[in-house]
């Protein structure tokens, strides 16, 4: 079994039974889950900021750093190993408020808001969520299954 590691602003696409796809530690961070089950392929991309606008450059460095480059950029690489959009299906997780800031940045609800917003543009359909509160979570995905379990510390682990 191989474990592939995405990390903050990184994404993969694997179409191999055998491979788990993990991304840790997501605090305002989301992890957008593309599902092809009859190519039996996964993608995931853990974004950290709603929109490139903040960083042209990083955002053509790293895509997957924001929501309106990331996603866009998984949903091509999904296309690349033979997957369309109407076969697809998104599950995300993440976009905690950890900071109290008296509600001035909400980085966690602004990055699921955006996700949101461009999966409906990219017609991809978001059949299950778990965001907000002010929990930490780590993903991961089986290739195989398609299963997608999150654990966070302190509160257990649960499937998506």
């Amino acid at each position: 079994m191989a474990n592939i590691i995405v990390g903050i602003g990184e994404m993969a696409v694997s179409r191999s039974p055998d491979d788990i796809l993990k991304t840790f530690a997501l605090g305002s961070c989301v992890a957008v889950i593309l599902l092809a089950p009859q190519k039996k392929t996964v993608g995931l991309v853990h974004v950290a900021l709603p929109d490139s606008k903040l960083n042209k450059a990083l955002a053509a460095e790293k895509p997957g750093q924001f929501a309106d480059t990331g996603i866009p950029n998984l949903l091509s690489k999904m296309v690349f190993h033979g997957c369309q959009n109407v076969a697809m299906v998104a599950k995300i997780a993440g976009g905690a408020n950890f900071l109290n800031d008296g509600g001035i940045f909400k980085i966690g609800e602004r990055n699921v808001q955006a996700t949101k917003q461009i999966l409906s543009r990219l017609n991809l359909n978001l059949i299950s969520e778990d965001v907000g509160k002010n929990i930490g979570r780590t993903v991961y995905v089986d290739v195989n299954t398609g299963r997608i379990q999150i654990l966070s510390p302190g509160r257990g682990e649960w499937e998506l």
